[in-house]
């Protein structure tokens, strides 16, 4: 196995500490804030200690190639975009801190996913349809490191699959501005030019996404180990599961816990350095 460090600021003393810590053979700089340590072992001082410095770590098989992935599968909101779209749809509404409490709630698995999602937008109702473009231009934002993620992607020939809770007005404009190939999620019923607080059709929840990996990877012909998978929220974990390496991405305890690896303190770039 190999150790991946990664972080904002990675001083040198601390790379070595590790470096000793996991009995590494070499020190190897893969970017200037990510590091392989080659041939690592498990010691238990690591967690610890990058939790306090602030590093991302990560033990990787050493024979993993990017290039054998066929399929990356994402979700959107705080993920590949830095926000929750609902939230930012709701402040329009001055409802932000009682959509938001109960987004917090579903992301850590305490509540049913649909059910909440129909209390959230339940409150939109009446919210004029401009409001969706507003949140779009005015605070829609990339992850750090997105566009270079998904570019990589393209040139691995990597399919790309955003599945969200969220919204179609959203995810379309995502996958045309990043080039994505796939995606599936909500739409928000509107009636003259209102919210109507309704969603229309069936719900994109935990299952539905999961359903989306599945469909998508015997379309493919691919196997589980060829799959890339990324989320932060509880209802991300059903889909992780169906991906050969699945990413945490500033994620909450419960994705933490259960998923291959977690980026907490860099950017959707580093999920490239997670493999050879």
């Amino acid at each position: 196995m190999n150790l991946i460090i990664q972080g904002a600021d990675i001083a040198t003393p601390d790379l070595k500490h590790l470096a000793k810590l996991a009995g590494a053979a070499a020190i190897e700089a893969i970017t200037p804030s990510a590091f392989r340590l080659r041939d690592a072992t498990a010691h238990v001082d690591i967690a610890p200690f990058c939790e306090e410095k602030k590093l991302d770590y990560a033990f990787v098989p050493a024979e993993r190639r990017l290039a054998e992935q066929r399929l990356a599968v994402m979700d959107m909101d705080s993920t590949l975009i830095t926000i929750e779209c609902i939230d930012e749809i709701a402040d329009m509404q001055g409802l932000k801190p009682q959509v938001a409490a109960i987004t917090a709630a579903a992301m850590r698995g305490e509540l049913d996913y649909p059910q909440s999602l129909r209390e959230r937008v339940a409150l939109l109702k009446g919210l004029k349809a401009g409001a969706l473009k507003r949140v779009y231009d005015e605070r829609v934002r990339l992850s750090p490191g997105a566009e270079i993620m998904i570019a990589r992607f393209r040139r691995l020939d990597i399919k790309t699959l955003l599945v969200s809770g969220g919204f179609t007005f959203f995810t379309e404009r995502i996958c045309e501005r990043l080039q994505l190939d796939y995606t599936r999620s909500n739409m928000l019923e509107i009636a003259d030019d209102m919210l109507t607080g309704k969603v229309v059709g069936e719900i994109v929840d935990a299952e539905v996404k999961k359903q989306a990996l599945i469909e998508k990877r015997e379309e493919l012909g691919i196997n589980k180990e060829q799959i890339i998978g990324m989320g932060d929220g509880a209802n991300d974990l059903k889909f992780m599961s169906e991906a050969g390496v699945g990413i945490a991405y500033h994620a909450k305890p419960v994705v933490r816990a259960q998923a291959t690896h977690a980026l907490t303190w860099v950017g959707l770039d580093g999920v490239l350095n997670l493999f050879n």
